[in-house]
C-alpha cells in the first residue's frame, strides 16, 4: 500500500530531492502552521500534522475543539488565514473542493430522496460523464463492498440509519477519491449499531485501501477504527500517536481525562536512578515509576494509574517486591455488567477509579480498607506544562 521510504545515501548525511519526493508521495495530508479565526475566536490554532497514505486517521476532541473546522479546510470547503495544506504533495490551500481528489461523508449523509440506492451512488459518476457500462459495474462492486446488493431499487426512506450510511460511504468510495473525509458520521446512530458500523468502516477502508480521515468526539470510535489518531483541545493539537501509546502515555492531563478515565496522582520525586525513580505521596507512601517516563528535572509531578490497572489485595495477600501499594477504602460501587467500577479514597483523602472484572470475586463492602496494587510500568507521568 506505501511505498518503502530510501534512506539517505551512506555518508551524505542527508536525504536526496528524490528521497523527499518519494516521502511526499507517501503523505496523503500535510498541514503546515494552518491558523483559521472567525472574527476574534481562534478555531484552528497555528496546528501542523501528517497522515499517511493508506491510514485510518481520526482527530478526536470535545465540541469546540477545532476538529471539524479542520476537516472543512482539507476538503475545501473553508479556507486557512494562514499555512498550507496539501494533499499528495499538493498545496490545495485555496482550491475549490472540486479540485481535490477528496470525498466526504457527513452525519446527515445528505442523499437525494427521490433517488433509489444505485441512483444514489451512480449520481456523482454521471456528473463527471462516466460511460454507462462502467457506472453499473463500479455501483455493483461498490454496493457489493457495503452489502447493500439487495436493496438497490430502494428509497433511502425505505433503509434503516446504519444503511443509509453505508449508501452515503459507497456513493463517496465509488468516485475513487484517493481520500475520504469523515465528519462524524455515526453520530445518528443508536449504540449497537454504531459499534456495528465501526467495524464495518475498518474492515472496508482496509479492503479499498485508501486514507480515512475521522472527525469525532467519541474517544471508543477513535480507538477501535484508527491507525493513528490526534487529540485536539482548543484548537490545538495535544498528542499524536497509536490509540494504544496515547491511552497509556498520554502527555498532559487534558489527554488523560479525555482519552479513558485516568486516576491523578499528586508527588514528590525523591530519587532518581539509571532504570527506577522513587516518588513520595501525599500520606507518605513511596512508589517506584520508570526513570525514562520522566521527561525533565521537575519534581512535583502527578502520575496516572488507569482504573483497569489496579489490583485489589485481600488480607493476607502478599505484594511482590515489583508492585506499587497504596491503602484506600471502599466507596461506592457501580454495576457495569463485565465488571464493577468502585470509587475509593486514599489515605491522603483522595477518590479514585477502579474497575474490577465480574470474574465470580465477592464485591467489595463500603468502608472497607483494601491495598491497590499495580506495575511501575503501568504508570505514566504528567509533569507540569
Amino acid at each position: 500500500m506505501m511505498k518503502q521510504m530510501r534512506v539517505p545515501a551512506a555518508g551524505t548525511g542527508q536525504m536526496m530531492a528524490t528521497d523527499i519526493l518519494d516521502l511526499r508521495e507517501q503523505q496523503d495530508v500535510r498541514l503546515e502552521n494552518v491558523v483559521k479565526t472567525f472574527g476574534a475566536y481562534v478555531a484552528v490554532d497555528n496546528i501542523s500534522l501528517t497522515i499517511e497514505s493508506g491510514e485510518f486517521f481520526s482527530l478526536l476532541g470535545p465540541s469546540g475543539c477545532g476538529k471539524s473546522t479542520t476537516l472543512a479546510m482539507i476538503g475545501g470547503f473553508d479556507e486557512p488565514n494562514s499555512g498550507a495544506i496539501y494533499l499528495g504533495g499538493t498545496d490545495v490551500s485555496h482550491l475549490p473542493p472540486y479540485r481535490r481528489d477528496v470525498n466526504t461523508v457527513f452525519q446527515s449523509y445528505a442523499l437525494f430522496p427521490h433517488l433509489s440506492v444505485s441512483e444514489n451512488v451512480a449520481f456523482g459518476l454521471r456528473r463527471k460523464g462516466v460511460a454507462k457500462a462502467e457506472i453499473n459495474n463500479r455501483v455493483r462492486d461498490m454496493l457489493a463492498l457495503v452489502d447493500l446488493e439487495r436493496f438497490v431499487d430502494r428509497k433511502p426512506a425505505q433503509l434503516s440509519g446504519g444503511q443509509q450510511q453505508r449508501v452515503a460511504l459507497a456513493r463517496a468510495l465509488v468516485n475513487r477519491p484517493k481520500l475520504l473525509l469523515l465528519d462524524e458520521p455515526l453520530g445518528a446512530l443508536d449504540l449497537k449499531l454504531r459499534k456495528q458500523m465501526q467495524l464495518e468502516l475498518k474492515r472496508i477502508q482496509a479492503e479499498i485501501g485508501i486514507t480515512f480521515l475521522f472527525v469525532t468526539h467519541d474517544q471508543e470510535e477513535a480507538m477501535v477504527m484508527s491507525d493513528r489518531l490526534a487529540v485536539m483541545a482548543g484548537g490545538r493539537i495535544e498528542q499524536v500517536g497509536a490509540p494504544a501509546d496515547v491511552y497509556d502515555n498520554p502527555c498532559s492531563e487534558f489527554v488523560a481525562a479525555f482519552l479513558g478515565v485516568s486516576n491523578l496522582i499528586p508527588g514528590v520525586v525523591t530519587s532518581r536512578g539509571a532504570d527506577i525513580s522513587w516518588l513520595k505521596l501525599a500520606d507518605g507512601t513511596s512508589i517506584k515509576i520508570d526513570s525514562k517516563k520522566l521527561r525533565s528535572s521537575a519534581t512535583e509531578i502527578k502520575i496516572g494509574v488507569r482504573p483497569e490497572k489496579f489490583h485489589i489485595l485481600s488480607t493476607g495477600d502478599n505484594a511482590g517486591p515489583e508492585w506499587n501499594v497504596i491503602e484506600a477504602t471502599v466507596g461506592e460501587a457501580v454495576y457495569l455488567g463485565v465488571s464493577h467500577q468502585y470509587t475509593v479514597e486514599s489515605r491522603s483523602g483522595q477518590s479514585l477509579s477502579v474497575y474490577v472484572q465480574n470474574l465470580g470475586n465477592p464485591m467489595m463492602q463500603q468502608g472497607e480498607v483494601v491495598r491497590l496494587a499495580w506495575y511501575p510500568e503501568h504508570t505514566f507521568v504528567i509533569e507540569p506544562s
